[in-house]
């Protein structure tokens, strides 16, 4: 999907992808380098980052890493500082930092409860204010990474359902701020994804897997490629007249409940 008519679908475009170092993060910023990107990689692990870049670079592409916590406003613009002077003009911007474990309302604290909705909808937040300033306008692209729990409500997800909620409605706020300047804003929303942290802690036994499996109309998890090619192409001029959209990408599962699927799943069995 890197190319349409031989040319790179990204040719001359600068991109930041806020917890890169990573995941599903990881996985777009790749395929943004394939399609002729340069990118900046933001987290707070500089090891972590300065590995996933030259991963990058081994393979052909152009990318640097900035550490910040997206949860310091003041860190995280010099970071966003940094990389606009390594690149130029910022075109695209992917808003992934996360944080999520199970837990059920009762037993996590208030400090836990706060810490995801910080990492989530604080952190796309900042990077989204702190980046105004660097965009090309007209014609940038932000994809805010969400999750079905935004939209459907599920057992230990709490404070996950909170903070995505609050990403999505934002999403369509800066669409409508951002529009006559000529940004567009969306955001993508992944079920369970194979092969990432998040889903190793929902489902950490081949059962639950199993089970998560079964509620899943397709029959499988996605691969971060998949979640990497919707990304590219919400970024690439095929998308430019989509703004303000959650884009699901679950297999369908959300339309079979998730919720009670996900309690289902998550009991232990006789």
């Amino acid at each position: 999907m890197a190319e349409v008519f031989g040319q790179e679908l990204l040719a001359g475009k600068n991109a930041i992808v806020t917890g890169g170092g990573s995941g599903i993060n990881f996985a777009i910023a790749r395929r943004f380098a394939e399609s002729g990107a340069k990118v900046a990689l933001i987290g707070r692990t500089k090891e972590k980052l300065d590995s996933a870049a030259d991963e990058i670079r081994k393979a052909g592409g152009t990318a640097s890493g900035h550490p910040a916590d997206v949860r310091d406003y003041d860190a995280l613009a010099a970071a966003i500082k940094s990389a606009r002077e390594a690149l130029g003009e910022i075109d695209l911007v992917v808003c992934g930092a996360a944080g999520n474990f199970p837990a059920p309302v009762l037993g996590m604290s208030a400090n836990g409860f706060k810490a995801v909705v910080d990492i989530d909808l604080l952190g796309t937040f900042n990077t989204c204010r702190a980046v105004f300033e660097h965009l090309r306008r007209p014609g940038a692209s932000i994809i805010n990474i969400s999750a079905m729990q935004a939209f459907t409500p599920m057992p230990m997800q709490a404070h996950v359902c909170a903070a995505k909620a609050g990403v999505d409605m934002l999403t369509k706020c800066l669409a409508i701020e951002w529009g006559p300047d000529g940004v567009r804003v969306n955001s993508i929303a992944p079920g369970a994804v194979d092969d990432t942290e998040g889903m190793k802690r929902l489902a950490p036994t081949p059962e639950i897997k199993k089970q998560f499996t079964r509620s899943i109309p397709l029959r499988r998890f996605a691969t971060k490629d998949e979640i990497a090619d919707l990304a590219l192409f919400l970024s690439s001029e095929a998308a430019r007249f989509i703004t303000g959209a959650v884009v699901v990408c679950d297999g369908g599962q959300s339309l079979a409940g998730l919720g009670v699927n996900m309690m289902a799943a998550m009991q232990p069995r006789a």
